[in-house]
C-alpha cells in the first residue's frame, strides 16, 4: 500500500474518532449539565395513568340567542381510592379533611344523614335510592324494606351511621365532626366502587389557594381537575330554564354513555328536558407522572366536546316584563287586604304553539337558591313550584268561550237564538236545583254573543244542561284540556269534568265549576287554538339546537297541528266577537283603553269555598283581526277576574311595544263572572 496513502487513512480515521469523542463530549455535557435535571425527572418517571376530561355543559339561549346560562370554569378536587395504599385510605381522608377544614372549604358526600348528631335521615345531603340499593347489597336491609319516603324502615338514621362507622373502620378518638365527615366521604367512593368506578368528586368551584396547599403537600389519592358550573345571566324565568345537580338514581344514566356517578345533569326545567343535548361527551387523557407525582406530559386520545346550544322558544325581555307585572299586581293586592297568594300568567304564540313567557309568582333565584334551600323548601306559597304548568286551578268563567263553541258547532243553540235570564236558571224538573246568575237581577234576552260579553252563568248552565257532560267534555278535549300540551319541562295533564251515575253537573261545568281543573298553559293553549281558527299545535320551549363551536343547525322545532277542529266562520266569529266585545264596550273596558292593540278578552272568577277570596283567572288574545298571542292569568285569591285586566294589557302591551308600561289595578270582586 502507498504510505502517503495509509497515511491519510489514518489521519481521517484519527479525525473521525475525535469528532465521534467530540460529539459524545458535548452530548454528555447537554444531558449532565445543560438539561440534566430535566432529563433526571424523565429518568424517574414510572407513572401513567388515563384520566377522564369533563367536557363543558351546552349553553341556553332566549329565542333571539340572548345568553341565559353559561359556564364558568373551576377546578375540582376528586379523590380516586385506586391511588391509595391499601389499608391508608381513612388516613388519606383524614388528612385531606383537616385540611378542608383549616381553609374553610365547602365540600360535600352522598350520604343522605344529617352532618350532625343525631345523624338523622336528611335526603337534601344525598339520594335515598342509593343509600337502599347500597344496603341492599350489604343485606343489611331487604329491598321492600322502606318507607314511603323511599328510605330504610328497620335502620334509623343513628344506628345507620353507627355501623357504616363499623363497617369504615373509623377511629373511635376521632373528633365528631371529623368522623362524620370521614363516614361520608368513604360512602361515597363504595357507591362509586358499586357503580364501576373509583373515584369521587367531593368539592366544586374550588378556590386556588386550596389547590395550591394541595399541589404543593403530598395527599395521595387527590386529584385537581378542571371542570365548569352554570353561570345564570338572568334573574327571570327560574322555573322554565331550572337547575342542575348530582344523579340520584345511577340507574337511570348507567347505560347512557358519557355518565359517571360524579357527573352534572339536569334537575328540573329545560336543564333537565333538554339533557341529551346539553351534556357534552367527556374526553381521555394519557396523563405520565414522575415518581413525586408531578405530571410530566400528557396526551389527549380523545378530545372533549362540549354540549349543544338549545334556544328556548321564550323571548327573555318579554318574560321579564310578564314577572314584573305579575309581580306588582299581586304585591298591590297583598299590601291592600295582606293576604299572601301565588299567581301564574302563560302566554303561547298562536299557530305554532311557542311559549313566549311562562311566569309563577313567588320565584327563586338560581343564583342562590342552594344557599337559601331550606327557607324556599318551608315556605308555604311554595316558589319553587311552576305554577304556569302546574297549576291546577278550576277554570270559572274563562271556559265560557268554549262552550258557546260547542254548543253552537253542535246544534244545542244557534247564533239568533235568545234567552231570557232572569237570574236564577233552575234545573228542568228539579226546583232545588238551580244556579244563580252573578247578576242576581239577570241580564234579560241575550244570544251567545251577547252572552260571553256579559258572562252570563244562566245562558251557559241551559247549554250545559242542553249539550250533557259527554258532548261538553268531547268539545274540551279537542281543545287540548285534561291532558298534556306538550310542553317538555313537564306539566299538570289537568282534569275533565266528570259526574257520579245520575248526576247531571253539565250546567255548571258549562260556565267553570264543577270539578276541572287546568293549568295557565292548558288554558292559554285552549284560547290560541280557538282564536287560531281550531288548529291545535303542541306548546313547547324548544326552538332549536346548535352544535357548539361551529353553531351548525342539529334540530329545528317544526311546528305542525296536533289537532284542527273544524268550525263554522260564522259561529266563531260570534264567540271572538263576545270576547271582544268585552274588551272594547263591556266589564274591562276601562282598562284595555290603555291597551296599545286591538284585544279580545274573558273573565273568569273561580271559586275556592272562600266567598270573599275566590281565585281570579282571566284570557285574552290579540291582535283581534289576526291573532298573535293567547294570554292565560290566574292569581289565587284574586277576586274576580276583572281584577286582573289591567295585569293582561300590562304583558299585552310589552309584547307589541318594549316600551309600553302600566301600574298595576286592582278592583272589587264581583260574583262568578
Amino acid at each position: 500500500m502507498d504510505p502517503k496513502r495509509f497515511t491519510r487513512r489514518l489521519i481521517a480515521l484519527g479525525a473521525a474518532m475525535f469528532l465521534c469523542a467530540l460529539v459524545f463530549v458535548v452530548t454528555l455535557f447537554d444531558a449532565q449539565i445543560v438539561h440534566g435535571d430535566d432529563y433526571l425527572d424523565r429518568s424517574v418517571r414510572t407513572n401513567a395513568r388515563v384520566e377522564t376530561v369533563k367536557s363543558s355543559r351546552g349553553i341556553l339561549t332566549d329565542r333571539n340567542g340572548k345568553v341565559l346560562v353559561s359556564n364558568r370554569a373551576v377546578y375540582t378536587l376528586n379523590f380516586d381510592a385506586s391511588l391509595v395504599e391499601s389499608g391508608q385510605l381513612n388516613a388519606a381522608l383524614t388528612r385531606l379533611i383537616a385540611l378542608l377544614d383549616s381553609q374553610g372549604a365547602e365540600y360535600h358526600d352522598a350520604l343522605p344523614l344529617s352532618l350532625a348528631s343525631p345523624y338523622v335521615y336528611d335526603t337534601a345531603n344525598g339520594s335515598a335510592k342509593m343509600l337502599v340499593k347500597y344496603l341492599v347489597s350489604l343485606k343489611w336491609i331487604a329491598e321492600d324494606d322502606v318507607t314511603e319516603d323511599g328510605l330504610p324502615s328497620s335502620l334509623t338514621g343513628p344506628a345507620l351511621y353507627l355501623r357504616l362507622r363499623e363497617e369504615y373502620g373509623v377511629d373511635k378518638t376521632l373528633p365528631t365532626a371529623t368522623a362524620r365527615r370521614l363516614v361520608g366521604l368513604r360512602y361515597s367512593l363504595a357507591l362509586a366502587r358499586m357503580n364501576g368506578g373509583t373515584s369521587y368528586e367531593f368539592a366544586s368551584d374550588v378556590d386556588v389557594s386550596l389547590i395550591s396547599l394541595i399541589k404543593d403537600g403530598s395527599y395521595a389519592g387527590v386529584q385537581v381537575d378542571t371542570s365548569s358550573v352554570r353561570v345564570y345571566e338572568t334573574d327571570y324565568a327560574a322555573h322554565v330554564l331550572g337547575y342542575t345537580g348530582s344523579i340520584e338514581d345511577w340507574d337511570d344514566y348507567k347505560d347512557k354513555d358519557g355518565y359517571t356517578l360524579a357527573t352534572v345533569v339536569g334537575k328540573s326545567g329545560a336543564e333537565a328536558a333538554f339533557e341529551d343535548y346539553l351534556h357534552g361527551s367527556d374526553g381521555k387523557r394519557l396523563v405520565t407522572l414522575n415518581d413525586s407525582g408531578k405530571v410530566t406530559g400528557e396526551l389527549y386520545s380523545v378530545e372533549p366536546k362540549p354540549g349543544s346550544t338549545v334556544a328556548l322558544t321564550i323571548d327573555i325581555d318579554f318574560q321579564a316584563a310578564v314577572e314584573n307585572a305579575l309581580a306588582a299586581t299581586v304585591s298591590a293586592m297583598t299590601d291592600e287586604d295582606g293576604i299572601d297568594r301565588g299567581a301564574a300568567i302563560a302566554v303561547v304564540q298562536v299557530g305554532t304553539g311557542d311559549v313566549l313567557a311562562l311566569a309563577s309568582y313567588p320565584t327563586y333565584s338560581l343564583s342562590t337558591f342552594r344557599q337559601e334551600l331550606a327557607a324556599l323548601s318551608g315556605d308555604p306559597l311554595r316558589p319553587m313550584w311552576n305554577r304556569a304548568s302546574f297549576g291546577r286551578y278550576a277554570p270559572g268563567s274563562t271556559i265560557k268561550p268554549l262552550t258557546a263553541i260547542a254548543s253552537l258547532e253542535s246544534g244545542a243553540t244557534t247564533l239568533y237564538e235568545k234567552l231570557y235570564d232572569s237570574g236564577k236558571w233552575v234545573y228542568p224538573g228539579y226546583s232545588a236545583s238551580y244556579t244563580y246568575c252573578w247578576k242576581r237581577s239577570g241580564h234579560g234576552w241575550l244570544n251567545v254573543r251577547s252572552a260571553i260579553t256579559n258572562s252570563c252563568n244562566y245562558f251557559f248552565a241551559e247549554m250545559g244542561y242542553r249539550l250533557g257532560m259527554d258532548k261538553l267534555n268531547q268539545y274540551f278535549a279537542a281543545f287540548g284540556l285534561g291532558s298534556p300540551t306538550g310542553i317538555e319541562t313537564g306539566e299538570y295533564a289537568g282534569q275533565l269534568p266528570s259526574q257520579n251515575a245520575g248526576e247531571n253537573l253539565a250546567p255548571w261545568a258549562a260556565f267553570g265549576q264543577a270539578n276541572q281543573l287546568y293549568s295557565p298553559l292548558q288554558l292559554a293553549n285552549y284560547i290560541a287554538t280557538l282564536c287560531g281558527g281550531g288548529d291545535r299545535y303542541a306548546t313547547h320551549l324548544l326552538k332549536n339546537v346548535r352544535e357548539s363551536g361551529t353553531g351548525a343547525l342539529e334540530y329545528v322545532y317544526d311546528a305542525a297541528p296536533v289537532e284542527s277542529i273544524a268550525m263554522d266562520e260564522k259561529n266563531l266569529a260570534a264567540v271572538l266577537g263576545g270576547m271582544h266585545d268585552l274588551a272594547v264596550s263591556g266589564a274591562v273596558s276601562a282598562y284595555f283603553k290603555d291597551c296599545i292593540v286591538d284585544a279580545a278578552a274573558k273573565t273568569g272568577t273561580v271559586q275556592t269555598g272562600d266567598e270573599e277570596n275566590n281565585n281570579g283567572a282571566f284570557v285574552c288574545f290579540a291582535p283581534y283581526d289576526d291573532p298573535e298571542i293567547a294570554v292565560a292569568i290566574v292569581i289565587e285569591k284574586g277576586g274576580s277576574g276583572a281584577a286582573l285586566a289591567s295585569t293582561a294589557v300590562q304583558v299585552l302591551n310589552a309584547y307589541f311595544s318594549s316600551s309600553a308600561s302600566h301600574s298595576a289595578v286592582t278592583g272589587e270582586n264581583t260574583l262568578l263572572r
